[in-house]
């Protein structure tokens, strides 16, 4: 995610006609407005699903199924989606690098959500048992960050260890085999291997990450469709109230969604107690603080100042 835009477009042309081709993309029969909205399996699409009891939005909602945020923000930046939801640290890398979008809406789960894993059996108690040991993580993401954060804490260099940047499918298989000794992952992945694999926590992201969120638009339609945009994010915010008071039937229907163990999903769910959160001053500051240490970590290419990569006020229409 850390690579320029004009790279990004080239690999775009093939994916970006594809989507814009899909029939779930087409105008709206009877002339109903059209969102077009990304999503990552077993995210907001099963949350508003889940919580709308019934009440469907005013317009129609085009889904496009996503595996990760990498592909998702490619779609976005290449105005074949309107809006998306992804991490924050995903979201940042492609707006520094001068895509043509704007988060409007957060939401915040806990940082023990995201942890460094080691196998059952590994001897490790702490990183700096790790020295000269293989970790794994996402390149550019939440993965990346936990771990050079996590080092820097702990008073070791990068070099201390030997850094290994696989997506999470890949990493996964390479965890369980042994192909490398400590995993740096969120949920739920994270309750995947502890319940079904018997990980250990060694650290998790409590005092190093923010744990944060986007719903991000194309500016496009943040011209065009602002209203529409406005209520996602509060159909967005009302899904997570309800699934606050609700974690088990959530669980259960996202589980049934995503074909993952339900005991997995509750535990992930419970760990990450995710809530809608204001863009407001408090928040944009720590994120600006994180973008800072991204960019010392080797995340970003330059600078980003978070306030300008904001669409303020669109969940107040």
């Amino acid at each position: 995610m850390t690579e320029t835009l004009r790279t990004t477009r080239r690999r775009l042309g093939l994916a970006a006609a594809g989507l814009l081709a899909m029939p779930a993309l087409a105008r709206a029969q009877g002339g109903r407005p059209t969102l077009r909205v990304g999503n990552q399996k077993g995210g907001l699409r099963s949350l508003l699903e889940a919580s709308a009891q019934g009440e469907a939005p005013p317009y129609d909602i085009a889904w496009s199924e996503f595996p990760a945020a990498a592909p998702l923000l490619e779609a976005l930046a290449a105005d074949a989606l309107d809006a998306g939801t992804m991490g924050d640290l995903a979201f940042l890398s492609v707006f520094a690098a001068g895509a043509p979008l704007r988060a409007f809406a957060a939401t915040r789960a806990e940082p023990r959500s995201q942890a460094i894993l080691v196998p059952e059996h590994s001897r490790a108690r702490s990183l700096a048992d790790l020295r000269g040991k293989k970790l794994a993580g996402n390149r550019g993401g939440w993965g990346h960050f936990l771990l050079r954060a996590a080092l820097k804490r702990a008073g070791l260099a990068p070099e201390a260890v030997e850094l290994v940047w696989l997506g999470p499918a890949d990493a996964a298989l390479a965890f369980r085999s042994g192909a490398v000794d400590a995993w740096a992952i969120w949920e739920p992945y994270v309750a995947i291997e502890r319940t079904l694999f018997g990980a250990r926590v060694l650290e998790d992201g409590t005092g190093l990450t923010p744990t944060v969120s986007f719903l991000a638009a194309h500016e496009n339609a943040l011209r065009q469709r602002r209203p529409l945009l406005a209520d996602l994010a509060r159909r967005q915010r009302r899904g997570w109230d309800w699934a606050a008071g609700r974690l088990e039937a959530y669980a259960a229907a996202n589980a049934r969604l995503t074909r993952l163990p339900e005991p997995a999903v509750r535990q992930a769910f419970a760990s990450q107690r995710t809530r809608a959160v204001p863009l407001d001053a408090a928040l944009l500051e720590e994120l600006q603080a994180a973008a800072d240490a991204a960019l010392e970590f080797g995340l970003l290419r330059r600078r980003v100042a978070v306030a300008e990569a904001v669409a303020a006020g669109v969940e107040e229409g």
